[in-house]
């Protein structure tokens, strides 16, 4: 006997047929434990009228539900094919065995015929990133269908070919498919893959299992680990949508089994043995030792599997998703970090995810639980909260998309309670995670729960340091308490007829506004998300009409907040505070509320109606607001005359835009306020503005200048409000063509950045959601400071690019930029950007443009005066360009006031050297009075500076005043008396040098011996670069005569230690005679020095005792590998002795006392006795 076989996959629904089991009776369930779901037994065959009878009435209420086809009078379907499509869509097909006893065979056949999916762009969304249009040929709103990089035409359509959609088609269209058999809901055929170069042709055997136009399973012999179809499945379920009559239809095994009498099914059985018998036999003898055994697992149950016989009652009906695949992608992209492109594909999952939802199939729930598995289970989220670092930006978009997608499932107005059960005890089990990332990147968020639809202020008394951290997941577990039952909420969605002309009530929570339309108030993200939802499941008529209410209710609410504000403004604007009204903003915020409402109302403007309405209504589901007044109308019944979508999207973004709201704390948050507010203005720059639109500009420019704390451009704004820079850059561009007042007056207001301002307004207390409240007073941590003042300066440089012929709007706009910019750098950038502007090759030079670059750069030198700055030089020789462009007056200015705008250095060294420069001089054509009045006030400025700093300015000075004595004797008057106390000797050499050049030898030698009084050359200092300035000033005195050379050489023999040095300037003084020309004119008598006389004598004896204390210094710390070196030291040692006349006498009593002390180093002394004796 053969072991026990397994039992065949609890996959498998059984079946039971009349004769296989006498305790079956019609329409009772089988029994059965371990074999998956339950079927009912089928009774005898009943009249073929109860069939037609039921057909009839399927097609029937088909018709009633106004699901048969439109405009096909030619050929119109038979009821049985209209009802047998409808049960084949709708019912498993179980429940249509129990329904009736006996089902007619044409009936079955045609229920299996539409079971299988008739659509292509389902196969085409699991076989491939981007699902095609409905022909599954071209991508939605012209994308490819692949994940092309980008690169050109030619590369995208390579790259696009090689997905498994497009590579099936390519198969199906090469005739690859071939042996198609439908038996039953199960699908198989094989595929020939053409041979490559490098591999040779095969054979794929494809099954595929299906119900409901769903396909549940999928095998192929490829050995495809991929989360989507490979090309060979879709090949063969294309030819199957494509050419159905040309596939063999067969029942499901079962009804054929049910026909075979008994000696039949033994032949049956013992072919199918012999032809697989390699295969089947082992499997085929456990299965019959099973049944011949009577207390055996497989004969306690009645009837046996059929996988070609459809789905049960309890099956979930889906399409096939690889779960095991999609948790090895996710965890391979997460794992290179962002590297290789892993960023791009997990942007696509999302993207599959949200395509799924669109296409309310249930695996987008399924698919975003595997991935949101993954991401939880990344081992870089606990290492970075150990670290205390920060994740990526791209991956902490990825997280809030994670986080976004989440909100959207929950808030699927269509699921069911259990559902959404499920999916809040799994978000909350992964809030609860301690690596769980927070909302707003690092830092936890200490606003108020304002996303459920709760009063404003519900939670103020609670306090922020217990609240806990919000993660991604907290919103959506908010949401989770949101529900789609209010009757006016149902009402907007349901219709574009619903109004209430005699409505009125003006107060604030107005359910309509004064035309009737329908309004709805609730916290604004939430109300977005809910748009949002509904787009996402595929409801986008729905999401219009819910966006156009929210929209009515923003600019109702906006009007009132305007007259709210006129009603308080003077005594707001005399208090000179303001109070934050919007805690959360909307530009940036984590559901996107503006972003959802203007993609919404664009995607109306683009869409045809068919595509626009490509699902079935939103009431056909709810059973809620069912009526038959509410038809599909054009949903321009709620906007006013003359406006459309577009400019209902460009006035929201408008207002979003504009709203005054605190900047978030946390880096994360704040980059997501800039990069959100940029990504909304870069669509509307991508909108090209008409008559109409303008006017939707001017409104709201006016409005945002008016409203007071409800605008981020109102008289007054708190401290910490996020700037309106780029905002405003927008609207001013926008709008100078057509209202240039305007367009100017809002720029001006968008200028100010007061976080950077001491005297900033405090907040007002007095209101209740005042900022103060919430979070504590503390210098603020903007983290996007530079980026934010970048935006300043570009703003401010467009107005000056924009005002240039404008001499009235010229000096508005610079007086705003000395108020509102701090920062150095941005105010000279912009002193640059109005010099280009003014200095444009093909005009003349604009004087009040010039004027406006000067005053920017003054500004500039006074601000980085007393601070460090590396452009500080270049910032100077800019200026002095710019003054020189301007002519005399300017560089006369700079120079008179220098000292309020250069430190003394940069005045002598830059600015009055350039101004003095010939180049300068020919560029202004300078007569001789220019000249000498500019040249008067360079002299002036240069005995300032050197009064004030002689030490880097004296010789700048010296220079300058060279051609006016009287200048020049005050510059070297100045020297002198600094030469003693605050000048170095390196400066002191260096003026002399330059009195020498000059023609001063006299002021040049005075200089020289003040310098040696403060230098200090040690022994060992024989490569000091003040060596050449003493070798200089000896040979100056000596040149001088012997009194001067007298004078410096005790100088030198006090200043200087070095044996070297000393001895080479003996050498020097005694090669020619001192003074060959003297002073006066008198001639010397040629003599040469005597060394035994003075001065010589005196610089000998210290030469010579240098040589002594340097020998014994260096022998303290000898080492072997200098002793060579020692030996040469004491060889020129011995020349300057034998200079003495009794030198020779001198070096041998200093030889031996040196043999003597340090007869310890013997080698050494060996090697003197060698040498010296």
């Amino acid at each position: 006997m053969a072991e026990r076989g397994h039992l065949p996959p609890s996959t498998k629904r059984f079946c039971c047929r009349p004769g296989y089991s006498s305790v079956c009776r019609p329409g009772q369930r089988v029994g059965g434990t371990g074999f998956g779901s339950e079927a009912l037994c089928a009774g005898p065959s009943s009249a073929a009228a109860t069939a037609a009878a039921a057909a009839a009435a399927a097609a029937a209420t088909a018709a009633a539900l106004g699901l048969l086809p439109l405009g096909k009078t030619q050929n119109p379907e038979s009821l049985l094919d209209i009802a047998a499509r409808k049960v084949a869509e709708k019912w498993p097909f179980q429940r249509v065995e129990e329904r009736f006893e006996r089902i007619p065979e044409p009936v079955q056949c045609k229920i299996v015929y539409w079971s299988f999916p008739r659509s292509e762009r389902e196969i085409c969304m699991y076989s491939s990133f981007n699902t095609g249009t409905e022909d599954s040929a071209v991508a939605p709103r012209g994308a490819t269908a692949g994940t092309a990089p980008s690169g050109g035409a030619d590369a995208a359509a390579t790259d696009e070919n090689r997905l498994p959609f497009r590579r099936g088609i390519a198969l199906l269209d090469g005739g690859c498919v071939d042996n198609v058999l439908q038996v039953g809901f199960h699908l198989s055929g094989t595929v020939t893959e053409p041979a490559m170069q490098s591999e040779p042709e095969t054979i794929c055997n494809v099954a595929i299992s299906f119900d409901r136009c769903k396909i549940t399973s999928v095998t192929c012999s490829c050995g495809n680990k991929d989360i989507f179809y490979c090309a060979h499945v879709v090949a063969l379920s294309l030819y199957r949508i494509r050419k159905p009559d040309q596939v063999k239809l067969h029942l499901p095994i079962s009804e054929t089994l049910f026909q075979m009498n008994r000696e039949q099914l033994q032949k049956f059985v013992q072919y199918l043995i012999t032809v697989h018998h390699t295969d089947v036999l082992p499997t085929a003898q456990k299965l019959a030792d099973e049944i011949l055994s009577q207390n055996s697992e497989i004969n306690q149950v009645h009837g046996a599997p059929d996988p070609t016989a459809g789905a049960s009652i309890d099956d979930e009906n889906c399409w096939h998703l690889d779960e095991e695949q999609v948790q090895e992608q996710v965890k391979l992209f997460l794992s290179q970090g962002g590297y290789h492109g892993s960023g791009k594909q997990l942007n696509l999952l999302f993207a599959k995810v949200r395509e799924m939802l669109k296409m309310r199939d249930s695996n987008g729930a399924r698919m975003l639980m595997l991935i949101t598995e993954q991401f939880m289970a990344d081992p870089r989220l606990s290492l970075w909260r150990q670290q205390g670092t920060a994740m990526t930006d791209k991956y902490r978009q990825l997280w809030d998309e994670l986080g976004a997608l989440w909100m959207c499932i929950v808030l699927n107005p269509h699921c069911k309670l259990e559902q959404k059960s499920s999916w809040l005890k799994q978000l909350k089990k992964w809030n609860s995670v301690d690596v769980c990332p927070w909302e707003d990147g690092n830092h936890g968020n200490e606003l108020p729960n304002l996303t459920n639809a709760l009063p404003q202020g519900a939670n103020d008394n609670q306090d922020s340091s217990n609240r806990p951290h919000r993660t991604v997941f907290t919103r959506a577990i908010e949401a989770c308490d949101l529900h789609w039952q209010d009757s006016h909420l149902q009402h907007i969605i349901s219709s574009d007829l619903y109004t209430n002309y005699c409505y009125y009530d003006d107060t604030e929570n107005s359910l309509f506004d004064s035309h009737g339309w329908p309004l709805w108030h609730e916290h604004v993200p939430t109300a977005c998300a809910r748009v949002d939802a509904l787009r996402s499941h595929g409801y986008p008529r729905e999401a219009l009409r819910l966006a156009i209410a929210i929209v009515n209710t923003l600019r109702r609410q906006q009007q009132k907040q305007l007259e709210m504000f006129r009603a308080q403004k003077k005594e707001l604007l005399h208090k000179g505070v303001t109070s934050i009204m919007n805690l959360e903003g909307w530009v940036g915020h984590p559901l996107d509320p503006i972003g959802t409402l203007f993609s919404s109302l664009m995607e109306a403007c683009r869409v045809d109606d068919e595509s626009f309405h490509g699902f079935s209504d939103f009431t056909e589901n709810t059973g809620q607001c069912k009526s038959l007044e509410y038809q599909h109308l054009p949903a321009h019944k709620f906007l006013e005359e003359g406006e459309s979508y577009l400019t209902m999207a460009v006035e929201i973004a408008l207002i979003g835009l504009g709203q005054q709201r605190i900047m978030p704390d946390g880096l994360y948050a704040q980059e997501k306020v800039c990069r959100s507010e940029e990504q909304l203005i870069s669509k509307l720059q991508d909108i090209e503005l008409d008559d109409t639109l303008v006017k939707i500009f001017r409104k709201q420019a006016v409005f945002l200048l008016e409203a007071g704390p409800y605008s981020g451009l109102g008289e007054v704004i708190h401290r910490e409000s996020v700037p309106m820079h780029t905002f405003a850059k927008y609207l001013f561009t926008s709008l100078l063509p057509h209202d240039a007042e305007l367009s100017y007056k809002t720029a001006m207001r968008a200028m100010r950045l007061l976080v950077l301002e001491s005297t900033a307004p405090s907040g007002d207390m007095s209101r209740p959601h005042h900022i103060a409240s919430v979070v504590p007073n503390r210098y603020p941590r903007w983290f996007t400071l530079s980026h934010i003042e970048s935006q300043q300066c570009e703003l401010a440089s467009t107005m000056l690019t924009a005002a240039k012929d404008d001499v009235r709007r010229l000096e508005t706009v610079l007086e705003s930029i000395q108020k509102n910019i701090h920062s150095s750098s941005h105010i000279f950038k912009l002193a640059q950007d109005a010099f280009k502007i003014a200095t444009l090759m093909d005009s003349l030079p604009d004087i009040t443009l010039l004027k406006v670059s000067l005053e920017l750069g003054l500004q500039v030198m006074r601000m980085t005066l007393s601070t460090l700055n590396w452009r500080r030089r270049e910032m100077v020789r800019w200026l002095v360009t710019c003054a020189t462009e301007i002519g005399v007056y300017a560089l006369d200015s700079i120079m008179q006031n220098w000292f309020t705008l250069f430190t003394p250095t940069e005045a002598t060294s830059i600015v009055a050297t350039t101004v003095m420069s010939n180049n300068t001089i020919v560029h202004l054509h300078l007569d001789c009075h220019q000249q000498e009045k500019l040249a008067s006030s360079a002299r002036t400025l240069a005995l300032q500076c050197a009064m004030k700093d002689p030490q880097n300015c004296a010789l700048s000075a010296l220079t300058l005043c060279e051609k006016d004595h009287i200048a020049f004797e005050t510059a070297y008057q100045i020297v002198l008396d600094a030469a003693t106390t605050s000048m170095s000797y390196s400066q002191l050499f260096t003026i002399a040098r330059y009195m020498e050049h000059r023609g001063y030898p006299m002021r040049a030698y005075k200089l020289a011996t003040l310098a040696m009084t403060h230098l200090n050359l040690s022994y060992n200092q024989d490569t000091h670069p003040a060596i050449n300035d003493v070798l200089w000033a000896c040979a100056l005195s000596h040149s001088l005569g012997k009194n001067e050379l007298s004078a410096i050489i005790p100088l030198v023999v006090k200043s200087v230690k070095c044996a070297t040095v000393l001895s080479d300037i003996l050498r020097r003084c005694t090669l020619t005679t001192p003074g060959m020309v003297g002073l006066h004119g008198r001639r010397n008598s040629g003599k040469l020095m005597s060394m035994d006389k003075a001065p010589l004598r005196q610089l000998l004896d210290a030469t010579i005792g240098a040589y002594i204390n340097t020998t014994h210094s260096r022998l303290t710390h000898i080492s072997p590998r200098h002793y060579s070196e020692f030996i040469e030291f004491l060889s020129k040692a011995r020349e300057t002795f034998l200079m003495a006349h009794d030198g020779h006498i001198r070096f041998t009593q200093f030889i031996d006392n040196l043999k003597q002390i340090y007869k310890g180093k013997k080698k050494l002394m060996m090697l003197v006795r060698e040498r010296f004796g």
